[in-house]
Parts: C-alpha cells; structure tokens; sequence
C-alpha cells in the first residue's frame, strides 16, 4: 500500500493560484483521476445511519425522534471545527446532545451504549459498492490514480486496508477538509496540473464542486444516501461536470472524453 498524507490544507503559493476559468473548459487529456472512498468505493452513511436510530431509541423517553435528529444535527454542525470529520465526531456529538435534550439527567449507562456504538462503527467491516474494484482497476493501468478522502485519519487507514484497493493507488490522501485550494495543492504535490484531473465523488459539495472550480474535472456518482451537511446542487451544464449512475460507467465516460470533438480549445 502507498503512503499517504494527513493533510490539514493550508496556503497555496502563488504558483498555484486558481487556473483562468476562460481557458480551461475541458482539460486536454485526463492524466489523474481522485476517488473519494465513502459511499463511493464503499458503504459508510447506512452504518451512520442506522447508529442515529439506535440513539434515537436509547432518548425516546426525553424527545421526539425528529426533535433529537434537528439537535443532533446542529451539534455535528457546531463542532466540525472542533472534531473534522467521522465516526468519532459524530459519537461526541451523540453524547453531548444526549446531555443537552436530558437537561444533564443522562444516565451512565445509556451514554456507555452510545460509546459502544461508536466502537461498533469503527469495527464494522468493509462493503464494497458495485463496480469499485473494476472501475479502480481499469484506470489504474494509464492513469496516476489517488484516494482522497475526509475523515479520521485511523479510521481511514483500517478501511482502506480492509477493502483490498490500496496497492491500486499511486498516494491517498486523508484530509481535514475538501476544498478548491487543498485540491489544487494535492494535484500540485502530485506533479500533474489540476486542469488535467478528474475527482468522482458521491458527494457534490466535497468531490464535485470544489475541483471543478480548481480547474478539474467532477464526477458525481450519487450514493442514495447522503448527509445533510454534504448536500448541494448540482452545476448542470458545466462542460467539467458530468454524472454517472454507478462506477460501472467510468471508463465508456473517459472514452467520451477522449474524442475530438470532445477536446474544446483552451482559450475559447
């Protein structure tokens, strides 16, 4: 498996300054391709998904099952500063909204259950979504190929160990946030030009949006299940955007991209 880099983002010299979006409507060929890894190459909102139930059901007895997801919410929300991204996040949250709804009558034990499931979550294994492997293992023969991903730096490390892709990656990177300038700086670490990658994502607000405006291609392959702080619209009718049902359709869209009639000059 490659190393990879924690990477917090930081400033981008002045070198890597945003490409001319007049002059980079489609790159000319695609030479790195970014996969995001939750709910893209693997399953990760159903497991989040259904330890919210399990809270919900351990706090009926104070709050409405809407009411506890609105709080628990605004707690992920507030503390993304604080905690980033994950499992572990998301348990802290759990249990300061549990405080919080109980007025500080929260028993022991329920907050012992809330902690187990975060342990759960972080032990659960690896479930590969369709086409992952395929899609991963058919790029990776002509492409620089790279895992990019937020989240818990451990937690990252145990799930791409245990989902049998790492040595298909030229680097992954696990970062505290995805933005244009932490993109163009990985591209850059990389030695490829941004204008020349392409990021696939489940996410439009993290692997679709930002690279595009860091002068990339995004792929958006919707997962089914999203969190609500990773919803966004989609830039319909961008020439660098495009979207896929499944991983299965990545390699007949590189293909697409490839024609000439696909190759759009750089200065128009």
């Amino acid at each position: 498996m490659p190393g990879y880099r924690a990477n917090n983002g930081g400033k981008i010299p002045a070198r890597f300054a945003p490409p001319d979006p007049e002059k980079t409507n489609m790159p000319p060929r695609i030479t790195t391709i970014g996969f995001d890894a939750d709910d893209t190459l693997w399953q990760n909102e159903a497991f989040f998904r259904l330890t919210q139930d399990r809270f919900t059901s351990l706090l009926a007895d104070y709050a409405e099952a809407d009411h506890l997801h609105d709080r628990l919410l605004a707690a992920e929300r507030r503390n993304l500063g604080h905690y980033g991204f994950g499992v572990k996040g998301f348990v802290l949250s759990m249990i300061e909204t549990a405080i919080e709804v109980t007025d500080q009558r929260v028993s022991a034990s329920v907050l012992a259950e809330i902690m187990q499931a975060g342990r759960e979550m972080l032990e659960h294994p690896i479930e590969l979504l369709p086409h992952a492997r395929e899609a991963v293992e058919a790029v990776a023969a002509d492409h620089h190929v790279l895992l990019i991903t937020k989240g818990d730096l451990l937690d990252q490390e145990r799930k791409l160990a245990q989902s049998g892709l790492g040595d298909l990656f030229d680097g992954v990177e696990i970062v505290s946030d995805k933005t244009p300038p932490v993109y163009r700086g990985i591209f850059q670490r990389h030695g490829r030009a941004p204008e020349e990658a392409m990021m696939i994502g489940n996410s439009l607000k993290s692997d679709v949006l930002p690279v595009i405006a860091a002068g990339g291609v995004g792929v958006y392959v919707p997962h089914g299940l999203i969190w609500a702080l990773e919803q966004a619209e989609a830039p319909q009718g961008h020439p660098r955007y495009h979207e896929l049902a499944d991983l299965g359709g990545l390699t007949d869209l590189l293909h697409q991209l490839r024609s000439p009639e696909n190759q759009m000059p750089r200065n128009t």
